[in-house]
């Protein structure tokens, strides 16, 4: 916040410039009544908050903080950690269609397999599927060692994590075997039609256009479908075009889906994923008055 603090007592003194000063005690002042209502503030949860900050002085930390959508695993609370997750998460409610675009760390998968536990819990949906390309998108698991099972799950162990923060391990077993929750490959999704379910696209970067037009042609009655990923990290062929980077351009004025992009700001990871995401950009800056390559990238 480009500010000294210093305490004595129960009593803080800010020093710095006088808009620092005003920014950092309004920051102060947010969080000891976040504190005030139950929050258990982490100091992960105060660098969120001073980022906020210093892109918008007039966020509502306490409001964005205290927004639980859902209580996970050892009591864990999930809720938006910036302006931008929290749109995110409104798109989620407003859209039958949301695409959360941007780079690692940013929530963008985390919180939609939240609203998708939160939708199966209120009732609003009967099952949850989640997806994505294994390994490319021509999805090549022959050479893999195993059975099916076996080839695809490291694959979709993003997935396995995060429902295991929101529901405990015997009850997301049982929700699999019972078909409630389904984890598969992108493949999959063919040929079917999905009503009354919540269906999350992750890793959509390495989709092609023809794979991004099937999954989005699958949602049925009753369905909200989330697509996440991240363009700066396209796996695919030289020659194949992102079904992601295509989907953005064809259906941005499409009534009814949303589109959500995120920023370095809006890392909830370690800090220094943060700067490592500014340096590449810094880096990649100078190429990108060149048209992108077949497959999206520079």
């Amino acid at each position: 916040m480009n500010v000294k603090v210093t305490h004595r007592g129960d009593a803080l003194r800010i020093l710095g410039g006088e808009q620092d000063v005003v920014r950092t005690e309004a920051l102060l002042r947010q969080l000891y009544e976040l504190v005030g209502t139950g929050f258990a503030l982490h100091p992960s949860a105060v660098d969120h908050a001073c980022r906020m900050m210093r892109e918008s002085p007039d966020a509502p930390i306490q409001q964005i903080f205290s927004e639980t959508l859902l209580i996970g695993v050892k009591k864990k609370a999930i809720f938006p950690r910036t302006p931008r997750q929290r749109s995110y998460v409104n798109a989620i409610r407003a859209n039958d269609i949301v695409f959360g675009v941007g780079p690692a760390g940013t929530g963008k998968t985390y919180l939609a397999m939240a609203m998708a536990v939160g939708a199966l819990k209120r009732g609003e949906v009967n099952r949850i599927v989640l997806c994505r390309p294994a390994v490319e998108a021509g999805e090549k698991l022959g050479f893999l060692p195993g059975d099916l099972a076996e080839k695809v799950n490291p694959y979709l162990r993003p997935l396995y994590d995060a429902l295991h923060d929101m529901i405990e391990t015997d009850k997301v077993q049982r929700f699999i075997e019972q078909g409630v929750i389904e984890v598969a490959p992108l493949a999959f999704m063919r040929g079917r039609t999905l009503s009354e379910s919540f269906i999350i696209l992750d890793e959509a970067q390495n989709t092609t256009s023809e794979q991004m037009k099937m999954f989005l042609t699958r949602l049925g009655f009753g369905s909200k479908a989330v697509v996440t990923g991240d363009i700066t990290q396209i796996d695919l062929p030289g020659h194949t075009r992102s079904g992601l980077v295509e989907a953005i351009e064809v259906l941005r004025d499409v009534p009814g889906i949303e589109f959500a992009h995120f920023s370095h700001l809006d890392v909830v990871r370690h800090g220094l994923v943060s700067k490592i995401i500014q340096a590449y950009d810094r880096h990649r800056a100078p190429k990108r008055g060149r048209e992108p390559g077949p497959g999206g990238a520079p």
